[in-house]
């Protein structure tokens, strides 16, 4: 009958693409993976990366966690000075590199491998073969979490770390303004179309507040990213503000909540 033959078809398509899909490996010595993503850029994805991963050494009820960041933007990596870290990887007796390390967590860039100011003019192939190595060339010892900073966008990066290695769950970053928050939505929606969890969405920005009168101002908008947490049925993780002690210690690789714990940001 023409429902079987249908039935069929979809059978025999199903096992083709189950056969074209890569097998997802786990990272040697990386109990948990969460990746941190926007769609679109310079929304302080990496800043966010950055203070996940002291959260979890420093602050967090399991204090005594170890966790590592894997820097995945290839084309431009922020952990470096981020995390006030400089020079080559060393490697093992077996090849592997071995992460850089401060603040207590081991890190993993592209920037670690390149000129600082070199710009890495390179084509798709090229690219997927950096991230790879970075996965799988690395020797990070006995991590409790990787923390993966993804580039921005769902493109062949995402793609390809959310199809090779099992992910525990990624987090979306965005600001509050529309044209950030259409692409949060694909980001997160590309998420669920590779059966990776999406585990909460993060409100970067969200307000600003004058130094000097106290004045709060919703320079991008307000509770745009919780508007978007209710409409995907999400959790909003962080609401983190606007402030220049933030930039200020990124840019002096002293994160804030390392040099300044006890702050509001």
């Amino acid at each position: 009958s023409s429902s079987s033959r249908d039935d069929a078809l979809r059978d025999k398509r199903t096992r083709i693409l189950s056969r074209g899909l890569p097998k997802q490996k786990p990272i040697e010595g990386v109990k948990q993976v969460v990746v941190l993503a926007s769609g679109k850029g310079g929304v302080g994805k990496s800043t966010t990366a950055g203070k996940i991963g002291f959260l979890i050494v420093y602050f967090a009820h399991f204090a005594t966690k170890e966790v590592g960041i894997l820097d995945a933007d290839i084309y431009g990596p922020s952990i470096p000075k981020m995390m006030n870290l400089k020079g080559n990887p060393e490697l093992t007796p077996s090849n592997l590199m071995r992460p850089l390390k401060n603040y207590g967590i081991a890190c993993m860039s592209m920037g670690f491998l390149v000129e600082e100011t070199a710009p890495v003019v390179w084509r798709g192939l090229m690219v997927m073969s950096a991230v790879e190595k970075l996965l799988r060339q690395v020797d990070w010892g006995q991590l409790d979490y990787l923390v993966i900073d993804m580039p921005p966008g769902t493109g062949d990066v995402q793609l390809s770390v959310s199809q090779n290695i099992p992910i525990a769950g990624a987090v979306i970053v965005s600001t509050p303004q529309d044209v950030a928050l259409l692409d949060a939505h694909k980001g997160a929606e590309m998420f669920r179309k590779v059966h990776v969890p999406v585990l909460g969405l993060v409100q970067n920005m969200s307000v600003f507040q004058c130094p000097k009168c106290k004045h709060e101002t919703h320079i991008f908008g307000a509770d745009g990213v919780r508007d978007l947490a209710k409409t995907l049925g999400l959790d909003v993780l962080g609401d983190v503000p606007l402030h220049v002690n933030i930039r200020e210690t990124c840019d002096a690789g002293q994160p804030v909540v390392i040099s300044q714990p006890q702050s509001d940001a």
